[in-house]
């Protein structure tokens, strides 16, 4: 959306005292230092071409002196960002400790691997600045949590409330893809991407992972694969197979530290465009006012001396 503005218009508000004092005091004044006072009488002839330069130099000016904009400004609200659904396990085996050894507790409290999985995507939301972010929750079956939304607050505070072992204890990673797209039904961006992580292998729900990754593939939905914990618990071979259904990617993380390597390298290879809440672009036109303004003067200089 572009539109015109002024970056000091209050400014032109300083030239009324100054010309109304030249005005009453031209007579009093030293000629030697305001030598052009003649240009304020009211007796001269306006229509002269010289008195229109003049009065177009002075008014030319006036309008440089405000420094005149054209702003575009881009609403995030309806920029022309990515929708991205984060799709987390929370069964039973979320519940394990030991998943980042080096630094686990907090409030005297050995973090989970679910605990430190929403501290990480906790992060990974708020970098997502020009995208639109939404949560589904997964155990025995899966449930949004967080419709796709800009508001990266409101997805993050709803992620502060969710709790393993809310969904079931077990792991329906078909269930959670078919969410993650029923999670996009009033989308209209052109990139949509499901980030599945889980801990364990599909053992619940009626839907199969597969059928479940071929509709992702046909809507034009991208799943990106994580498997964190112990790989004897879990099923890479399935994992890849749905991310490349999908043309997405998998990924490992034995740690935490693994894990959040594997979201930064989510985030550069999904990387936005936009990297401000408000995108505003200025462009300048004073320098405009003044090369006219500066050629009319020079066209009267020219004639002053030519006489």
């Amino acid at each position: 959306m572009n539109y015109y503005s002024f970056e000091y218009p209050l400014l032109i508000l300083l030239l009324i005292p100054i010309i109304y004092c030249l005005y009453r005091c031209k007579e009093k004044m030293n000629p030697k230092f305001f030598v052009h006072l003649h240009f304020l009488s009211l007796k001269k002839n306006f229509l002269k071409l010289e008195w229109i330069i003049k009065i177009i130099i002075f008014v030319l000016l006036c309008i440089a002196l405000t420094s005149p904009i054209i702003i575009d400004k881009l609403n995030p609200l309806n920029r022309d960002g990515k929708d991205i659904v984060l799709a987390i396990d929370a069964s039973g085996s979320m519940n394990a400790s030991g998943y980042d050894k080096e630094n686990e507790v907090s409030e005297g409290k050995r973090l989970s691997r679910f605990e430190i999985t929403k501290l990480i995507v906790k992060e990974f939301i708020y970098k997502r600045v020009s995208d639109n972010v939404g949560i589904v929750m997964y155990g025995d079956f899966a449930f949004i949590a967080s419709p796709i939304t800009y508001e990266k607050e409101i997805v993050v505070e709803m992620l502060s409330y969710l709790n393993q072992g809310m969904a079931g204890q077990n792991t329906a990673i078909g269930e959670a893809i078919a969410m993650g797209i029923r999670a996009f039904k009033h989308s209209r961006a052109k990139t949509k991407i499901i980030i599945l992580l889980t801990d364990g292998e599909h053992n619940s729900g009626l839907i199969s992972p597969k059928d479940a990754a071929k509709l992702a593939n046909d809507k034009n939905i991208k799943i990106y694969t994580i498997a964190i914990g112990d790989k004897s618990n879990t099923d890479e071979a399935l994992l890849k197979q749905i991310s490349k259904e999908s043309k997405g990617e998998f990924f490992s993380a034995n740690s935490a530290q693994e894990l959040q390597k594997v979201y930064e390298k989510i985030d550069t290879l999904e990387s936005s465009k936009i990297r401000s809440k408000e995108y505003l672009h200025k462009e300048f036109y004073y320098q405009s006012l003044l090369i006219l303004a500066l050629f009319l003067l020079s066209f009267l200089l020219f004639k002053a001396f030519k006489r």
